[in-house]
């Protein structure tokens, strides 16, 4: 890897609903070993005061030293026997963290059931001058309308984050864009992912961060879920969708060619081990960070 080079991953890990954490989380660590990213963001982490943090297992088991933190909230009664558990994102890092914040993302009116009461998040970190955003958005294919309003919390909070360093009119753009990250549970072509790319307004608004996929992916589909060869989607009857995505921030003229995406690919989505890591496929990106640390 270049030493200008910003390599991130993304993965949901499934590690409170699907089957098999105790088995996949080697998957897992294999997978993190084997693609030796700078930076990771893992959705669907759990803790509790009974069950240590899935995230910081994956860590302290991993061959490089990871510092992590982990951003959750409490899920709702009835959904889950303990009620000491927190369920969120997780940041892992080959620096240390320097700042973190958990929001926790609305939802539109008339919200029902599971969606109503599952937290859904942005965990945003700090580390090495970078501001990563893990998220997770409403689950459901059917809950477009609470993922639109997600969205544009999303991008009101990122742009709030970040003061002044993605304004165009800056005549010093040598910040790195932000970086978002996690699983979105919505595809390419819908509103909430458009609006993300500056190809679809919503009331008004619009902003744009480049999807990794999009900007250097290969030529497939680049399905993250993919019932075909993977038995928990498959045992589930979810269809072949592309949900999850790493978005980078606008790199119009930064110094460096900072954000600029070089390489982003599939991971975590063969077989390592002898089984899947997750009901998700997972992404790495290769991004230009001129200002790389040490």
């Amino acid at each position: 890897m270049s030493e200008s080079t910003l390599r991130i991953a993304t993965l949901n890990i499934g590690s409170l609903f699907e089957p098999d954490w105790e088995q996949r989380r080697h998957e897992i660590v294999s997978w993190l070993d084997h693609l030796e990213p700078d930076v990771v963001c893992l959705q669907e982490v759990q803790e509790s005061d009974s069950v240590p943090n899935t995230a910081g297992w994956i860590a302290d088991a991993a061959a490089r030293k990871w510092h992590w933190i982990f951003g959750g909230h409490e899920v709702p009664a009835g959904s889950w026997p303990d009620r000491s558990m927190r369920f969120g994102s997780a940041v892992l890092s080959q620096w240390k963290i320097d700042e973190h914040q958990l929001h926790r993302l609305g939802l539109a009116s008339r919200p029902a059931g599971f969606t109503s009461g599952m937290p859904w998040e942005l965990f945003h970190v700090s580390t090495a001058g970078l501001d990563l955003y893990s998220t997770h958005l409403a689950a459901a294919p059917a809950d477009a309308r609470h993922r639109v309003k997600q969205v544009q919390e999303i991008d009101d909070i990122i742009v709030a984050s970040r003061d002044d360093r993605d304004n165009l009119m800056n005549p010093k753009r040598d910040a790195m864009p932000p970086i978002l990250c996690g699983d979105f549970n919505a595809e390419p072509d819908s509103d909430e992912i458009r609006f993300l790319s500056s190809l679809h307004v919503i009331d008004g608004r619009s902003t744009f961060y480049q999807d990794a996929w999009r900007m250097a992916g290969d030529e497939t589909s680049g399905f993250t879920s993919d019932w075909r060869d993977n038995p928990i989607s498959a045992s589930l009857n979810i269809h072949r969708k592309r949900i999850d995505y790493i978005f980078v921030g606008d790199p119009f003229l930064r110094t460096g060619n900072g954000g600029r995406v070089m390489h982003s690919e599939l991971a975590f989505h063969t077989k390592r081990t002898g089984i899947v890591a997750s009901d998700h496929r997972g992404l790495i990106a290769d991004i230009v960070w001129p200002t790389r640390p040490s």
